[in-house]
Order: structure tokens, then C-alpha cells, then sequence
């Protein structure tokens, strides 16, 4: 058998910011693309169904439920367009520094929330 190089496993690399800020990416353009377009879809089907089905749409788009599908879209959104912003600075080529990576690895998710409470903020108590 030949000896061939293995590649390192999850279990050899030290976790870090940086790496939950890239699979959030990932699993926040795969959310936003799955539920944000079965969404939208809904929402047009909705309005060309008539009256009753936009009651009903807005009817469940207007409770809890709803309203945790918004939010997680939302946040989803900004958190995606943050982190999609470093991924531009990074393949610029700048960031790479050790801590300067890691300091705003760790900002983002937090501006993330930030953001996704200041829109609701405004959305709600406008």
C-alpha cells in the first residue's frame, strides 16, 4: 500500500474565531437561500392567491413563529454581509495578522446581533 500523505483531521487543528466566523458563512448563505427564498415564494404566492391566502400568509408571518423566522433571516443577513466583508479584506490581503484576525473574528458575530437587535429596534418601535 502506499504511503500517501494524510490530510489533518478536525481533531489536530486548535478551533478558533475564525473558523466558526467561515462555517457560519457557509450555513448562513445556505439558510438565507433555503428559508429566505421558500419565504419570498410564499409571500408572492400570497398576493397573487388573493386576499385569503395574503391573510393567511401575513397571519402566520405575524406570529411567534413567524417572527423567529424573520429575526433568524435577519441575523442570518447580517451576519453573512459581515463576515463576507472580512472574507473581501482577507483575499485583498490584509488581516492575516494572529490578533487582529482573531479580534475581529470575535466582533462579528457580536456586531451581528447588534445589528440584527438596532433593525428590530427600529422595525418595531417606530
Amino acid at each position: 500500500m502506499a504511503k500517501r500523505p494524510l490530510s489533518p483531521h478536525l481533531q489536530i487543528w486548535k478551533w478558533g474565531p475564525h473558523m466558526l466566523v467561515s462555517i457560519l458563512h457557509r450555513v448562513t448563505g445556505s439558510g438565507m437561500a433555503l428559508v429566505g427564498l421558500s419565504v419570498l415564494l410564499w409571500w408572492l404566492g400570497a398576493l397573487a392567491g388573493g386576499p385569503d391566502h395574503y391573510d393567511t400568509f401575513a397571519g402566520f408571518i405575524t406570529s411567534p413563529i413567524g417572527y423567529v423566522v424573520l429575526v433568524g433571516l435577519s441575523w442570518a443577513y447580517f451576519n453573512h454581509v459581515l463576515s463576507g466583508l472580512r472574507h473581501f479584506v482577507l483575499d485583498v490581503g490584509a488581516g492575516y495578522e494572529l490578533e487582529g484576525n482573531k479580534r475581529w473574528a470575535t466582533a462579528l458575530p457580536v456586531l451581528g446581533v447588534l445589528l440584527t437587535a438596532t433593525f428590530w429596534a427600529l422595525m418595531l418601535f417606530r
